[in-house]
């Protein structure tokens, strides 16, 4: 079987891609003059500079756990996430101020068929990687690669847009259009960054697992209650590319210890099964025992583990 790449081979792609697309857009804007177009390079630069968090969250990702950080460091992906969030913002406002200014200023635009034919190779570059990463990141579950994946998939639909818009100018010399287009562009940037911040601060603040997933661990807990393993405080959480949970196993107490650890060890495994890359924690207490029943309360199926 052909070994795993790391995940900080893709990130190098996303930045090697990034750096080639912004380089086309760049030259596409010089040849046509075009906001929109100008818009649509500095977006590519914001794709360099997170592709540059990206790299450096999963490279601290990766890293095993030590003493200071005995759950690993996941999480460091969020942040990620959240900075390119915040760096698609702050070209969305750069892309609305020139086309403000070009508003007041309308400027012809030049050589349109050679700019816009540039500006396709670095959209076909970009739609191309973001399906790499999108697959590779949902595959490992990568944080940082998906959002990456994300804006790089909204960078083309942006250059889609653009392609059109700048298109239409150059045919009806409408003037007014192309800054038109870079202010609309430059809210839907916005609306896009708030998405990833808002990913970002899910993550960092212990996140439930999905739906899904949270239907599928009680769908195998349940399936104990036969053997007389009931259960209660369920709580999950989400940390990059890592899954927690813990659960309070409750069952006759006089079973054996050997006994009790046998069904638990079977019942964690079955979890793991359902769920790769799961980390299952599990408590034994006696289900006769009133004192047992006192922590109810801590059922948190939809919550975080502390």
């Amino acid at each position: 079987m052909m070994k795993e790449r790391p995940l900080t081979h893709y990130a190098m792609l996303s930045i090697a891609v990034a750096v080639a697309t912004f380089m086309l857009k760049l030259v596409a804007w010089h040849l046509t003059g075009s906001v929109g177009l100008l818009s649509d390079a500095l977006e590519s630069l914001a794709n360099v500079a997170a592709a540059l968090v990206a790299l450096a969250s999963i490279a601290v990702a990766m890293k095993p756990e030590d003493d200071d950080h005995a759950h690993g460091h996941s999480k460091a992906e969020y942040f990620a996430a959240g900075i390119e969030g915040g760096l698609i913002m702050v070209a969305a406002v750069a892309i609305g101020w020139e086309a403000e200014d070009r508003f007041f200023s309308p400027q012809a635009i030049t050589q349109p068929v050679l700019g816009l034919t540039v500006s396709m190779v670095a959209s076909l570059l970009n739609f191309l990687v973001a399906g790499v990463l999108m697959r590779v990141g949902r595959k490992r579950r990568s944080v940082a690669l998906e959002a990456d994946a994300k804006h790089l998939m909204t960078d083309v639909w942006t250059s889609i847009a653009v392609l059109v818009a700048v298109s239409l100018v150059a045919l009806t010399g409408w003037s007014w259009l192309d800054p038109l287009i870079g202010l609309l562009l430059a809210v839907h940037i916005i609306v896009t960054g708030v998405k990833l911040v808002h990913q970002s601060l899910h993550g960092l603040m212990d996140k439930a697992v999905d739906a899904g997933e949270l239907e599928a661990i009680r769908t195998v807990l349940d399936k104990y209650a036969a053997e007389g393993a009931q259960y209660h405080a369920l709580r999950t959480r989400q940390a990059g590319s890592l899954k927690f949970m813990s659960v309070h196993l409750l069952m006759p107490g006089d079973w054996s210890i050997t006994r009790g650890h046998d069904l638990s060890e079977k019942i964690e495994n079955d979890l793991r099964n359902a769920i790769p890359g799961l980390v299952v924690v599990t408590h034994l207490e006696p289900i006769e025992d009133p004192v047992s029943w006192d922590d109810v309360g801590l059922e948190r199926g939809n919550g975080a583990t502390p």
